[in-house]
Order: C-alpha cells, then sequence, then structure tokens
C-alpha cells in the first residue's frame, strides 16, 4: 500500500495501479439502483478506496501527526464505515443471503453462512477500529496506539477474501435465481434505505 506523497493531503484518491475492474464508475457509467448486483460492487469498490484511504492515513500520521489533514482523513473513513457499509451489509442480508440459503447449491450455502459470519466480525473489528480514529477527530490523540494499529489491521485483512467470494460467486448465484421483477424490487429497496426514492 502506498502512502500519500509529503505534499499531498491524506484525503487525495490514490492513484489506480491496477489495470480497471468491470465495476461502473470505474471503467464505465455510474450505475443506479435498478442493476442492484452493480451497485453492490460498486459499493466493494468505495470500501476497497476507503480502506486505501486509512491506509495513506496510518501512514501520515506517523510521519506528521495528528494535523487537519489527517483528522479530515479520519472523519471520511469513519462516515464510510459508520453509515454506507452497514446498508451495504443490511443489503446483502436481506437480498443475497436468504435467497441463497434457501435456492442454492450446498457449496454455496457454505459459503453464505461463512460470509454472515464475516459480517459480524467485521462490526465487531469496527467498533475496535473506530476508537483511534474517533480520539483523532476528537483532538484526544496525537497518533495511534499500537492497539489501534492492531484493529486496523484486523478490520481491514477481513475484506479482501470477503470481496472475493461475494463478487465470485455469492452474487452470480443470486443473480442467477432473481427474475427481473425481483432484481427490480431489491433495487427499489436498497434506494429506499438510503432515501433515494
Amino acid at each position: 500500500m502506498a502512502s500519500a506523497p509529503a505534499s499531498a493531503p491524506v484525503s487525495a484518491p490514490a492513484p489506480v495501479s491496477a489495470a480497471p475492474r468491470h465495476l461502473p464508475g470505474f471503467s464505465a457509467p455510474a450505475v443506479g439502483f435498478e442493476q442492484p448486483f452493480a451497485m453492490l460492487e460498486a459499493c466493494h469498490e468505495r470500501v476497497q478506496r476507503t480502506l486505501g484511504l486509512l491506509g495513506r492515513l496510518r501512514a501520515h500520521v506517523q510521519a506528521h501527526g495528528a494535523d487537519n489533514d489527517a483528522r479530515q482523513a479520519a472523519r471520511d473513513v469513519l462516515r464510510y464505515f459508520d453509515v454506507a457499509a452497514p446498508l451495504h451489509h443490511q443489503d446483502e442480508e436481506l437480498h443475497v443471503f436468504p435467497l441463497l440459503l434457501a435456492e442454492a447449491t450446498p457449496e454455496v450455502r457454505a459459503l453464505v453462512l461463512r460470509l454472515q459470519q464475516d459480517h459480524v466480525a467485521m462490526t465487531a473489528d469496527w467498533a475496535a477500529a473506530r476508537v483511534g480514529l474517533q480520539a483523532l477527530v476528537d483532538g484526544g490523540a496525537t497518533g495511534f496506539t499500537p492497539q489501534d494499529e492492531a484493529a486496523f489491521d484486523r478490520f481491514a485483512g477481513r475484506y479482501g477474501a470477503h470481496i472475493a467470494a461475494e463478487e465470485g460467486a455469492a452474487y452470480p448465484a443470486a443473480a442467477a435465481l432473481l427474475s427481473p421483477a425481483s432484481l427490480a424490487t431489491m433495487g427499489r429497496e436498497m434506494a429506499a434505505r438510503r432515501g433515494a426514492v
């Protein structure tokens, strides 16, 4: 993970080093809720970008301390994982996982059980990780403690395999089981949870 140059603010987006992915908003026009699985994948891209920001923030704080750029980056990370990430998990828990547990193959059902366990662990990991970020935002910390750093590592480390399993197996299996009308309902409900309707 590359850290931001000393002259760049911590919140500046990292340059994209990998080949463009198929995610909407990354190499294609932005999608709306009428394409719910594309929207879920776009959320994964935002998770990865926000985790990248967290990594750059950690490096910045180590080099420069808790300055205004660091506090703003911490606010951005807190906002994403306090608000958007729980909605994303709720989308999966309501629309993807129940369908797969009821109708998918035994292998996919086993995968869904693991993904659900990941969500529980991610919630606990985030509760621990957000403590150091909130202390930085509130001005009560001038850096991150070893406990904060360990919490960040645990939290960020869980996402790679989780996202790969969802995009590689769970989403395609669920999409194959949903009718166009069910997909439309899923998209409307996702939008309603965000106040977008």
